[in-house]
């Protein structure tokens, strides 16, 4: 189907690793580290990828990744190892701890929170509906906005805004990129209904076409930069990251899926020194990866007598999309009865460009 990326920050950053990529996207569970999900939930464990694994000492790519690991790579920048691996990985993070992490807007809403749910008899960290929260947010944004403004806002775009500097950490550095390959649905509910042995075969392929797709971002676009603003490309020794299969979605349904969380640390092939990972080519470079995953997981899965055909959307938002290759043979229907969260995004863009409709006139662009 495609493959995404977003940066990861350092400091609290890597909380989204532990609560979030590696527990199997799921952010309603608590610190319990991966070790004991893995086991709890009968998950294999991430494991190390990349080329650039060689410069690592201690570790090998194929080695298990453990909290601790990632925590010290992603959290601060240093070796997963620690100090007893003697090695270090260039510069440590920047990273914001503590109070200078939390702005005032955060504390505020933070507070509001737990009144609400205290005048309501519940325990203080209670979930609250989303409606709920967006409105607590507006509220105290909008009391803020007043006091330094000493006026109303002109708009909700304005007012957007402050919300939005007022609830982003402090941290500015980026301790790596989330590189997420997912299969096309047919795939998932292939393998979620085939006997062990044909499943097996399918996570096998999956799992070749992510080593593909890695290595094809090596060798085109992995680099880093040095001198007066960056201003030579410098090739580097290769990727150093940890990916994790999950199995299904936040929903339930079968989904076939890997996160590689790609560490920003790279090494020159030059002088061996570790620096950071040039994004901008990263970024550019994610539709013709999907392409190469995409491709190759087709060549894997063709041996196992599977053929796809384009399936084009005759209705809604993907009626003017490029055609889905899918597995000939799979249920269209079936795929549909396992895409719960995609049919719950499809309404809710709906509703939401109905009313923008409503307010501006016009219908919403795809941003």
């Amino acid at each position: 189907m495609a493959a995404t990326i977003h940066k990861l920050t350092a400091g609290s950053g890597y909380d989204y690793l532990t609560r979030q990529v590696a527990r199997q996207d799921a952010t309603e569970v608590g610190h319990t580290g991966l070790a004991g999900y893995y086991t709890a939930k009968g998950e294999a464990p991430g494991a190390w990828v990349g080329t650039g694994m060689t410069g690592v000492a201690g570790l090998a790519t194929g080695d298990e990744v453990t909290a601790e690991h990632m925590t010290r790579l992603f959290g601060t920048g240093e070796h997963p190892l620690g100090d007893e691996s003697g090695h270090h990985l260039g510069r440590p993070f920047r990273v914001y701890g503590g109070r200078h992490d939390v702005t005032p807007f955060r504390i505020e809403v933070a507070r509001r929170f737990e009144g609400h749910n205290k005048a309501l008899g519940l325990p203080v960290d209670h979930p609250i509906p989303v409606e709920e929260r967006a409105s607590i947010r507006t509220q105290v944004a909008l009391e803020m906005f007043r006091t330094e403004h000493g006026r109303e806002p002109f708009d909700e775009r304005e007012l957007a805004g402050l919300i939005a500097k007022q609830s982003r950490p402090r941290t500015t550095a980026v301790a790596g990129f989330d590189l997420t390959f997912s299969p096309v649905k047919s795939v998932s509910t292939l393998w979620a209904v085939a006997d062990r042995p044909l499943a097996l075969q399918i996570e096998a392929a999956h799992q070749a076409a992510v080593r593909d797709a890695l290595a094809y971002i090596e060798k085109h676009a992995l680099y880093t930069r040095t001198g007066r603003d960056g201003v030579q490309q410098v090739d580097v020794r290769g990727m150093v990251a940890a990916a994790f299969t999950h199995r299904d979605s936040r929903a339930g349904d079968p989904d076939l899926h890997t996160h590689v969380a790609v560490a920003n640390k790279v090494q020159t092939l030059t002088d061996g020194r570790w620096l950071s990972v040039d994004g901008r080519v990263l970024f550019k470079a994610v539709v013709s990866a999907s392409e190469a995953y995409n491709t190759a997981l087709e060549k894997h899965l063709r041996p196992l007598g599977l053929t796809f055909a384009p399936r084009t959307a005759n209705t809604g938002p993907e009626a003017r999309e490029r055609p889905v290759r899918e597995i000939v043979g799979v249920d269209p229907r079936l795929n549909e009865v396992w895409s719960t969260r995609r049919a719950g995004i499809q309404a809710r863009r709906s509703e939401l460009a109905q009313a923008f409709q409503a307010q501006h006139g016009r219908p919403p662009t795809p941003v």
